[in-house]
């Protein structure tokens, strides 16, 4: 039989049929995993007396043969493997014969395919984890490398305040954080044995869950046959996590771009991380920035993908599913390998500090000149009519701040005295912004030394 399942069929199914049915080529980035999955599914049913040590001993050894000729790429697929787990098990049955038969038993490809993509998914998270990690470790030493440098906050693409460039870069480890901390969460989820729920109803065969699930290193195993096979929110969840980190990583790559530009020229990218084009000579790309950004895209689509899979689906298990792999394969490894080569960026980015302080225009400052009025009892409202009107005289007169006279001041308001100039520079700005999350140099100080112990152990 070329099928498992053909002997309830008088036609032959069409090949065209089996070719647009098939899910191999995306399978095939789960098959260490099914066969992972294979040899504690045969231990099982060893313990469990359904298979016997001699016959567990044969299909593991041909378990372990069809791994060493996927490693090498010896492995020759065929079009009647629909799938994954019938390639294994075609190339098992030509190596063991009779013995390979019988590991089928007490599982479905419905169960299956859930517990490869568990395995899958637990290895991929965990990998994400540790490159955020890393590249939290990489925008820390920038932070400390930078400190205590002062460039211009910005809102709506517009310069606002001065801020400490250490700031900056420790708002993304902050963000990064709770990434991190979403996808260690979604692990509970996914660290849940589906072995043994079978095609929707379970077995009433002596299996041994618990015993696989230790095997396999899951914490728990699933209550209900029915929801095991049919539910796939154990993958909406990291791809929503990853949404959500890519949309960071994303942002972060849209400021290096536009600092990268002539026009700004507030960094250096490094030229291991760039590209060049095929008629401009002249040009350095950022495109690992660029397609970062693009691929946050393609994150974000994975999620309404998976959800949209699954919103119309009766239950238990639909075919339907087999769409699954390509939104969770795709958008777990692009943000693995989107935030391993931004951890390359960070380090090798050079931030131009006279750059950042000289392109500061003084009128970041008058935020500064509103709360100087605060404190001598002026209402804010009243302070912030007065400054804006500050800030057009001396755009019409073509005047700065620290031109003004004293008598100028004086003319907006009386509270103004001699010592409005104390406060007239970058420095002074972000020293007094000391309120807890502030960028004052002593907060920021802080708050890296809270980082290196956090996550430089």
């Amino acid at each position: 039989m070329k099928y498992m399942w053909e002997g309830r069929f008088e036609k032959k199914v069409r090949d065209d049929v089996i070719d647009f049915t098939s899910s191999l080529e995306l399978d095939k980035h789960l098959a260490f995993y099914d066969i992972k999955g294979s040899i504690a599914h045969c231990k099982m049913l060893n313990k469990a007396n359904i298979l016997t040590s001699e016959e567990s001993k044969t299909i593991i050894e041909g378990l372990n043969l069809v791994e060493k000729e996927l490693r090498e790429g010896k492995f020759v697929f065929q079009q009647s493997d629909e799938d994954i787990h019938t390639a294994i098990e075609r190339r098992l049955v030509e190596l063991v014969g009779k013995a390979g038969e019988k590991l089928h038993t007490a599982r479905s490809r419905n169960d299956q395919i859930v517990l490869d993509e568990k395995l899958f998914t637990k290895d991929i998270i965990l990998a994400i984890i540790s490159e955020i990690e890393v590249l939290q470790k990489s925008l820390l030493s920038k932070a400390e490398e930078m400190f205590p440098a002062i460039m211009s906050a910005y809102t709506h693409l517009q310069q606002s305040q001065p801020v400490l460039l250490s700031h900056y870069l420790l708002a993304y480890i902050e963000m990064l954080e709770r990434d991190k901390n979403r996808l260690k969460d979604s692990l509970k989820r996914v660290d849940i044995l589906p072995s043994g729920a079978c095609a929707c109803c379970g077995t009433s065969l002596n299996i041994d869950r618990n015993y696989m699930a230790e095997l396999l290193g899951f914490s728990n195993v699933s209550k209900n046959s029915l929801d095991t096979v049919s539910d796939r929110d154990f993958l909406a969840e990291p791809i929503s996590d990853c949404a959500i980190l890519m949309v960071h990583l994303s942002r972060f790559a849209e400021d290096m771009i536009i600092w990268n530009t002539s026009e700004f020229a507030f960094i250096e990218l490094p030229d291991e991380y760039c590209t060049g084009s095929s008629i401009m000579p002249q040009k350095k790309n950022p495109d690992v920035l660029e397609l970062i950004r693009g691929k946050a895209s393609s994150c974000i689509a994975s999620i309404t993908g998976i959800l949209s899979l699954q919103k119309g689906l009766p239950l238990s298990y639909n075919r339907d599913l087999q769409e699954d792999k390509k939104f969770f394969i795709q958008s777990l490894t692009e943000t693995l390998y989107s935030v391993k080569l931004l951890s390359g960026v960070v380090l090798g980015t050079i931030f131009k500090k006279d750059r950042l302080i000289s392109s500061i225009t003084e009128f970041t400052l008058t935020t500064d000149i509103a709360e100087y009025l605060v404190k001598k009892n002026v209402p804010f409202r009243e302070a912030h009519r007065i400054c804006g009107k500050i800030v057009r005289y001396c755009i019409s007169e073509k005047k700065t701040f620290d031109s003004l006279t004293k008598n100028e001041w004086e003319e907006f308001s009386p509270n103004f005295s001699d010592d409005i100039i104390n406060i007239l520079n970058y420095d002074t700005s972000v020293n007094s912004k000391n309120s807890y999350g502030g960028t004052s140099p002593k907060l920021v100080q802080k708050e890296i030394e809270i980082w290196k112990k956090k996550i430089l152990k």
